[in-house]
This record gives structure tokens, sequence and C-alpha cells, in this order.
């Protein structure tokens, strides 16, 4: 995903790698930190593959220092961007967060593209509400009744439910963005 996030973000314009990864940190929240271990590699593997290329290197500010690089995105990069963009692959790792990532750069895209990303999108949290909704109905159906297992299976129903409810919430928030465009 730090490709997609990066290529993104060089599409607004030339930034700083550290700014990029402040970005990526404000994104994360306050418990998860990209290192300058994963961020600089990544960087590095893009500009290796002709996707991005350091515009100007600045002078450190002090001795020791690693000089900030101000990179741009090339014409590979806004092809690969692109081609990110429009990528509803089902089985890409965690989908909801990268769908969640692409609305912020809408503004590269089309609207028919636009919409065939958010219409994929509807019928992806469908799927997950139709299938939530079919394991709650099963477990219901097939549990005993004895007093443990009612205790463990209102457990097990109440978590399932509030992964259904996520979902919901998923499919509300895609609809509005449809509604939008």
């Amino acid at each position: 995903m730090y490709e997609f996030i990066i290529l993104a973000h060089l599409m607004r314009g030339p930034m700083h790698g550290y700014l990029i990864a402040k970005i990526i940190n404000d994104m994360n929240g306050p418990y998860i930190r990209v290192s300058n271990g994963t961020i600089y590699p990544a960087f590095a593997r893009l500009e290796q593959q002709g996707l991005i290329a350091v515009e100007t290197a600045l002078p450190a500010t002090r001795p020791g220092d690693r000089e900030p690089h101000v990179y741009r995105i090339t014409e590979s990069g806004r092809q690969r961007f692109y081609d990110l963009m429009l990528d509803t692959s089902p089985n890409q790792k965690a989908y909801q967060e990268t769908f969640l990532q692409k609305t912020g750069f809408f503004a590269f895209i089309t609207l028919q593209e636009r919409l065939r990303l958010i219409d994929h999108y509807i019928h992806y949290c469908q799927g997950h509400i139709l299938y939530e909704q079919a394991e709650i109905d099963d477990l219901l159906k097939r549990v005993t009744t004895s007093e443990q297992t009612v205790w463990k299976r209102e457990d097990m129903v109440g978590a399932m439910q509030h992964i259904l409810e996520r979902w919901q919430l998923e499919l509300a928030w895609a609809q509005r963005l449809r509604e939008q465009c």
C-alpha cells in the first residue's frame, strides 16, 4: 500500500520524503508508525523502478544528518498510480483501507472511473453484509441450548453483529460517496 500512497501524494506535486512519511503516520493513527527503515527503502524501490525521481537534494541542516530529498513522480509513476487506483482485485490485502485511501485522490480520475470504483466497493460491502448475516443465522440455528453454550453463543453473535454493523456503516458511506458524484 505504501507504493500507492507515495505515488498518490506525488501526483499533487513534488514532496519531501519525510513529509510523505509524516502523512502516512498521521493517517495510521497514534499506535501504528511507519519507520524510516520501511519507508525509505520503498522510495528507493520506486526510484529504481523509474516511478519516482529525486527532483533536488537539499543540503543536510546539521553534520551527520541525511540529505532531505524532494521526490517527484515520473510518467511511468503516473501510469502505475493510475493502474493501482483502478485496481479492484478482490484479493488485495486490506481492500477496505485501500479504498479509503483512494477516495482522497478521486480528483485524478474521471467521474466514470470514480463511479466504477464506488460501485465495486458497494458490492464488496454488500457481499460482506450477506456473509456476516448468513454466519450469524447459521450459528443461531446449529448451537444447542445448554447454558454454557448459550453464553458463548451470545458472545459470538455479539462480536459478529458488531462486524455486520461496521460493514453496514461502510455501505452507507459508499452510497453517500456515490450520491455526491
